[in-house]
């Protein structure tokens, strides 16, 4: 068993350098990287907007209830939703939602290419297989989801906001004096930093798993449960690392 994990992590840095070997010319990762940005970051704003809104939502009514004591202010439901949505449901749930939807794709489109031989097609012109099938989505992933995670924050914020105030539990003054409270902009700064992380896990873990399939159509969803796997374990373990070295 340790033998395979240390195969498998040499095997990953290999991987990853070969990303640099011979790389194509500029425009042709640019358009890929085009095409990544709408794949990855416009392709889930669905789900990513659903999710925020009702956890919001449920954070905020749940904050509300937990906190029935008449020494403690209402306002205090705001400032708990803000930082709870901004400090680990944003970066790190909701990167964990994009790890199922965009880590299984990257697999199956990548694995999917493995089987049926097309990346043989590709070292065969002479092309880097890892690099232009990788790079771009590495790159992409990098570049969209701060801004997925801003929107979830935002869309989360506004979700709780609606609940208390529809519910009647939290007033709107209220909950806009506590997400105004002993606001920290550096409370963002960590969320991003956590975020372009966990969208470098994603990319990268699940593009190696893809490319490394090997077999058929059993194999590829095998690779594809793999990557979505890897991807949230290493996902939580880093979320605890980059707390206890950033915020402890």
């Amino acid at each position: 068993m340790l033998t395979k994990t240390w195969f498998e992590i040499g095997r990953y840095w290999k991987f990853m350098k070969g990303l640099f070997v011979k790389p194509e010319k500029f425009i042709v990762y640019y358009r890929q990287v085009m095409h990544e940005l709408v794949s990855i970051g416009v392709g889930a704003l669905g789900i990513v907007a659903l999710t925020s809104v009702f956890m919001g939502a449920v954070i905020t009514l749940q904050s509300a209830y937990n906190l029935v004591n008449p020494m403690v202010p209402l306002y205090a439901v705001g400032i708990v939703a803000r930082d709870s949505i901004i400090l680990e449901f944003s970066p790190t749930i909701i990167m964990l939602v994009l790890a199922g939807k965009i880590g299984s794709s990257i697999a199956s489109e990548i694995g999917t290419m493995r089987v049926t031989e097309q990346i043989d097609a590709l070292e065969i012109m002479g092309i880097n297989s890892s690099g232009y099938l990788t790079l771009p989505k590495i790159v992409a992933g990098l570049l969209i989801c701060p801004f997925v995670v801003i929107i979830s924050m935002f869309l989360g914020i506004i979700g709780g906001w609606i609940a208390g105030d529809m519910s009647g539990i939290v007033p709107s003054a209220d909950y806009i004096r506590g997400i105004q409270d002993q606001f920290l902009p550096f409370n963002i700064v960590f969320a991003l930093i956590k975020t372009l992380v966990f969208a470098y896990i994603i990319t990268s873990v699940s593009a190696y798993h893809g490319f490394h399939t090997d077999g058929g159509a059993l194999e590829v969803g095998q690779s594809s449960t793999k990557a979505v796997v890897y991807s949230s374990i290493f996902i939580l373990i880093f979320d605890y690392i980059l707390t206890q070295l950033i915020l402890a």
